[in-house]
């Protein structure tokens, strides 16, 4: 699995400028990879939004968003 916002979003821009430049990307030799297009986008986008579940980029760990758990108000079992 790859779930990481930084990687994840270099992923979606290149997928972002291969579908947006098709036309112009045709005539170079990126021709042979621009039937991929689609999939680095979509690899991309879902790999920001896994990224964004588990607070990762570029594999640090980075706390966008609080953990949804208090563990200093648990029940004890005095």
């Amino acid at each position: 699995m790859f779930g990481d916002y930084g990687h994840g979003s270099l992923l979606l821009f290149m997928g972002f400028f291969m579908v947006m430049f098709y036309d112009s990307l045709k005539e170079t030799s990126m021709k042979d990879v621009l039937f991929l297009r689609y999939l680095f986008f979509m690899m991309g986008f879902f790999s920001c939004y896994n990224g964004l579940l588990y607070n990762e980029w570029f594999a640090i760990p980075y706390p966008w968003f609080q953990s949804c758990y208090i563990t200093d108000k648990l029940p004890t079992l005095d």
